[in-house]
Order: structure tokens, then sequence, then C-alpha cells
């Protein structure tokens, strides 16, 4: 499967170490099958001025198998906690990679709702369940970027 990073550079070493800590699933380093989502990642570095560069990556999904993997499949109390938690920085579990809907514009007004105390857990998946999720692949380990992920090429938009 093909992969996509949005960004203000090439990257054709991906590690985990030039992630903020407090995102989604944590440390690591975010990809996803949807160009047009990576598009949409990177276009965020145009408007302040900066490059912006979609690279391309081979997942191997069969070298996969062999790691600690967390995969949401669709928007759920669990995803909202761990979200939750790992957006707080105490996140403490040891997964390798993360797969799950991105919190997107619209689930992340939301989220926060949530997180503010403004809505439940309860109405929050409510609102959530509506939504179709985009999907990301966040490799948390450098184990896993560098057996499962081979760098193709990188476009500047």
């Amino acid at each position: 499967m093909i992969v996509y990073h949005g960004s203000f550079m090439e990257i054709r070493n991906p590690d985990t170490t030039h992630s903020r800590k407090t995102v989604d699933f944590g440390q690591g380093f975010y990809v996803t099958p949807i160009y047009d989502q990576a598009k949409k990642w990177s276009e965020k570095f145009k408007h302040r001025g900066e490059t912006a560069v979609v690279s391309s990556y081979q997942l191997d999904e069969s070298q996969l198998k062999g790691f600690n993997i967390r995969s949401f499949e669709s928007y759920s109390d669990e995803w909202l906690q761990f979200i939750l938690e790992c957006r707080k920085g105490i996140d403490v579990t040891d997964y390798d990679v993360v797969i799950g809907g991105v919190a997107n514009d619209k689930v992340f007004n939301t989220v926060e709702l949530f997180f503010d105390g403004l809505i439940n857990a309860q109405e929050a998946i409510s609102r959530l369940r509506y939504e179709h999720p985009n999907l990301q692949i966040c490799f948390r380990s450098q184990l896993a970027i560098d057996s499962c992920l081979s760098f193709k090429e990188a476009r500047i938009l």
C-alpha cells in the first residue's frame, strides 16, 4: 500500500523524534493512505509561508504482523479516551503502530468540547458516529518505521 506524509520538507528517512508528543496518537511518524488528506496536512505549512511537500512511501503490510498494533475501527469511547491521554501526554502504552480516525476540524471541535468538559463522552461519541473517519497511521517505534516504510518520492505542491 502507498501511504503519504504531509510536511514542509521531503522526508526520506522518517523518525519518531521530530513529532510533537501531545497529538492524537502520541509521538510518532504519521502517514495516511489518503493523498488528499496528506495534501491538506502539508498545505497548512503553505499558509505559514513555507513549502508544502507530500512524501510517499511503500508500506509493507506483511511486516506489520510482528509489531504491537492498536487499531481503532471507528470513533468510539476507547478512541476518544486514547486521544485524550495522548494529547495530555499521559499515554503509557507501548504500541509500535496506532491506526485510526483523524481528529479533523469537525471531529476536533467535538473532541475539544469533551476535553473542556462541556459535553460528556457519550454525547461526543453520539456526535462522532455520523462522521466518516479519515485514516491516519502513527508509527511510534523506529523499528516499525524501518521495517515497514520505504521512501518512494516527494512532491512539492
